[in-house]
């Protein structure tokens, strides 16, 4: 019994920041639920080829009401790029329903390498904003419908939102962070809907779940970490408009390259 309660109050607290995270920097907090959902599984004896896509689908139906939420709040501020977000609805939905059923033929090794890319690459940018490159001012018209494939398949497959590679897409392309930010909240919703359906598919006849599985996501888990996650992206958002974020976004680079090499010592002795 005392594990299962402190096991309820480290989704609670889990739900917190991913939801203040989501806000303040564009994101679904995948980044953040994924690993903390990896350690559950393990604990729980989940096979390790379900494991990823457990937590990649579970995070994606977390995602849906911090991102409803966020995006919101960004809208409000009319920072958001309603144009390139109209015209990501398709690619980037049609790229998460990909990925979701990938997950279903997958390695972990796939999970895991594509994930510790994503996170050192926005650790990179988040440790070196100066040494970015740019490349011009606005994103390639005909660049977006591949940018919106990649960033829904990639998103969709380690179970994160697509705010942190639409927030570098667009700030690779000369986009002010606050506008990249703002725009990339609504890119979380167009993964984590047709993303979590899609995980839901994938898994619905795999064995070996655990309990209040729906296919690829874990009812249980995710109530335990959506109410307090709701609650605090607006928090997050609300911020990312008027507080600093360098000290911030330093802890967070450096969170990221601390489940990267956790993601790869599992690779190196699975």
């Amino acid at each position: 019994m005392t594990q299962w309660i402190a096991l309820a109050l480290a989704l609670i607290a889990a739900g917190a920041l991913v939801g203040f995270l989501a806000g303040l920097f564009g994101v679904g907090g995948g980044t953040v639920v994924v690993p903390i959902l990896y350690e559950v599984f393990v604990a729980l004896d989940v096979p390790d080829e379900l494991r990823m896509p457990l937590c990649a689908g579970t995070s994606l139906a977390l995602i849906i009401p911090t991102s409803i939420a966020s995006f919101t709040t960004h809208r409000r501020s009319e920072a958001v790029d309603l144009a390139l977000l109209k015209v990501w609805i398709v690619p980037v939905a049609a790229g998460a329903v990909g990925g979701a059923i990938a997950a279903r033929y997958a390695p972990a090794v796939l999970f895991k390498s594509v994930f510790i890319a994503v996170a050192l690459l926005t650790a990179a940018r988040l440790l070196f904003p100066d040494r970015q490159p740019r490349f011009g001012t606005q994103v390639p018209h005909h660049l977006r419908t591949a940018y919106g494939l990649v960033i829904g398949a990639s998103a969709a497959l380690i179970g994160i939102g697509g705010g942190l590679l639409s927030n570098m897409i667009m700030t690779l392309h000369g986009r002010a962070i606050h506008q990249a930010v703002a725009t990339s909240s609504g890119v979380g919703v167009l993964v984590s809907v047709p993303g979590a359906l899609g995980y839901m598919a994938a898994g619905w006849d795999r064995i070996g779940l655990p309990p209040f599985s729906i296919g690829f996501v874990s009812v249980a888990a995710a109530p335990a970490l959506m109410p307090a996650s709701f609650l605090t992206a607006k928090l997050g958002a609300a911020l990312a408009h008027r507080v600093a974020k360098q000290r911030l976004e330093i802890c967070f680079a450096l969170y990221l390259l601390m489940v990267s090499a956790q993601f790869g010592l599992s690779l190196l002795f699975a």
